[in-house]
């Protein structure tokens, strides 16, 4: 009788807890400031919140979309790291809480310790720059369920806020003013649109126009900081994703009665824009960004204050009572 083995199955046990202590040092380096309350790469990581008088606690969880598909045909897998872990991350920080922890999702046909180990270096890098600890994960070896060359990514982010500083939506009054920081491309959203596109109409991406085209998704934890360091409490903030400012936004406010008329800047972009000229303008608005990553809904007495934050934060209009969003593209 045969004795078939797991190995032979297109699984190696080994290779994979031996990957786990390839990435030692990247996983190290997201604990400077914050620190686990017990051992990495136990069954759960735990965090002490006794330093929080009225802790609350947030989760988000998201991936790259097919994005990844080009982010591994240009090979710019630490962008793929990076993408993962902004989605997470600005999805916690809309609500006013701190990002504490992060977890990975890795499914592969084959581990290839050296391709997964680019991708997690991007998150380090990432969650380095928020003082976000890599808690853990899961690096799942799945051939004949995942296609050889492809890669599975999912992110999950817990984040913790004090509850005197979280966000309130209903606070939101007509009059306030929606202030929005530049994204530094299409993020993560929107690429089934941008790969039909670019495949449909034969564009031709050089080595540098494709690097621009997969710019990492931005994080938005200095805007979030440098509001409360001003002492500047915003009713609401949205990080603008799939859906676009349209999607996004509405989803805050508009069934309470309110909207919102958007004049937003021209996209100096020129691979951006490449492909834009080929997509349905109406659809550009429910699918991209448009050029902005994150909006603040701000009282108009701190709006001054907002707008000095950080470098690149425009006024996009004021709340009313039109119960929906529309938007302006304004040179």
């Amino acid at each position: 009788m045969s004795k078939h083995t797991y190995k032979q199955a297109g699984v190696d046990i080994h290779e994979a807890a031996s990957f786990v202590d390839d990435i030692g040092a990247l996983v190290k380096a997201t604990q400077k400031k914050r620190k686990l309350a017990n051992a990495f790469g136990l069954f759960a990581a735990g965090y002490d919140l006794s330093k929080y008088k009225e802790p609350m606690i947030f989760t988000g969880c998201d991936g790259v979309g097919t994005k990844l598909e080009l982010l591994l045909k240009y090979d710019l897998l630490e962008n793929a790291g990076k993408d993962l872990v902004a989605m997470n991350v600005n999805d916690v920080l809309t609500c006013g809480a701190d990002p504490i922890m992060f977890l990975d999702y890795v499914g592969v046909n084959q581990i290839k310790k050296k391709q997964l180990a680019r991708i997690i270096a991007g998150m380090s890098e990432y969650l380095q720059a928020c003082n976000c600890i890599l808690a853990g994960g899961e690096t799942a070896e799945m051939p004949g369920a995942v296609l050889d060359g492809m890669v599975e990514l999912s992110g999950f982010a817990i984040g913790a806020a004090e509850k005197k500083d979280v966000l309130n939506p209903a606070e939101i009054k007509e009059g306030d003013v929606l202030i929005g920081w530049p994204s530094a491309g299409f993020h993560a959203n929107g690429f089934s649109l941008v790969r039909r596109i670019i495949e449909k109409e034969s564009i031709k991406l050089s080595k540098k126009d494709a690097a621009q085209l997969l710019t990492p998704t931005l994080l938005y934890h200095e805007q979030c900081w440098g509001l409360k360091k001003a002492k500047v409490k915003p009713a609401a903030m949205a990080h603008i994703t799939g859906g676009g400012l349209v999607e996004n936004l509405g989803r805050i406010f508009t069934k309470r009665g309110l909207g919102c008329h958007l004049k937003v800047p021209y996209w100096q972009n020129d691979v951006v824009q490449k492909v834009l000229r080929h997509a349905d303008p109406a659809d550009c608005w429910d699918t991209f960004n448009m050029g902005i990553g994150w909006v603040a809904i701000v009282d108009a007495k701190q709006a001054k204050k907002a707008l000095k934050v950080s470098t690149g934060a425009v006024v996009l209009g004021e709340m009313d009572k039109s119960a929906t969003v529309t938007c302006e593209l304004v040179n």
